[in-house]
């Protein structure tokens, strides 16, 4: 039997059930093909559920239950590990014509997608926050310093109003009281167990962006700040710190010191 027969089978209804096929007891292979090909559309469309649920709750379960049938029947698993099934499903939506009229829902759907990276990133001590003090205490030292993040932080910039969208399906804001229109950016990093996600200036995200690129944290903190002038570098790794988002740091030239 061809095996890529029966994928392209297993996930197509319109393709009849592979040849070859047997039923232990002479029935007909058809039907249960056809039951276990239910099954696996279904497993993978909840698996979908469960990476987007606020994209589900946005659009209804009717639609993303049709939506996702139709993604997972054009992107088979790359992987059997479904917690990750889904990377291409963003971009999937922004080219999906009966979701045009969210045009937020495919930026919304790249934040969930980093919240599930950032839960399920590797566990990595954080920095010594007295020894990292001492270092920021001078500030000709600063220029230079390499920060490295914890592998569970990610920012994103978006046009629309995303982090108030995902907020607000927490009931931590009023859903009346967004504007999806207004662009926001969104920083995600886990602290402890918990994956939190919050509304931040552009600035951030240019920060870590050069963080993540390994430059100096001056040339970060430019970059911050030649995109938005109220950057506060404080208040930021203050947040970082906070939640155990930076792990190592180097002086220059120097290896990174936890």
């Amino acid at each position: 039997m061809n095996a890529g027969a029966f994928a392209s089978a297993l996930l197509d209804p319109e393709l009849p059930c592979p040849a070859g096929l047997r039923a232990w007891n002479g029935s007909d292979p058809a039907r249960r093909f056809a039951v276990y090909r239910n099954n696996v559309l279904a497993s993978l469309i909840a698996a979908l559920a469960d990476t987007f649920p606020v994209v589900r709750q946005l659009v209804g379960a009717d639609f993303f239950q049709a939506m996702a049938r139709l993604y997972v029947q054009a992107n088979p698993p790359r992987s059997p590990l479904l917690a990750f099934y889904g990377e291409d499903f963003p971009g999937f939506i922004a080219e999906f014509p009966p979701a045009a009229g969210l045009p937020y829902l495919a930026d919304l759907a790249r934040l969930e997608l980093l919240r599930v990276r950032a839960y399920h990133a590797v566990d990595l001590p954080p920095v010594d926050n007295a020894r990292l003090a001492g270092v920021l205490g001078d500030p000709e030292l600063l220029p230079g310093m390499r920060l490295l993040l914890h592998p569970c932080v990610a920012a994103l910039s978006s046009e629309y109003a995303i982090a108030s969208l995902w907020a607000a399906h927490q009931g931590l804001l009023e859903i009346g009281s967004v504007e999806p229109t207004q662009a926001e950016c969104a920083l995600v990093l886990r602290n402890g167990l918990e994956v939190e996600v919050s509304r931040v200036g552009p600035g951030v995200v240019a920060f870590i962006q050069g963080l993540g690129a390994a430059v100096p944290l001056g040339q970060a903190v430019g970059a911050a700040l030649s995109v938005d002038g109220g950057f506060d570098l404080g208040t930021t790794l203050a947040q970082l710190l906070a939640g155990g988002a930076i792990t190592q740091f180097a002086l220059d030239s120097e290896r990174p010191t936890p």
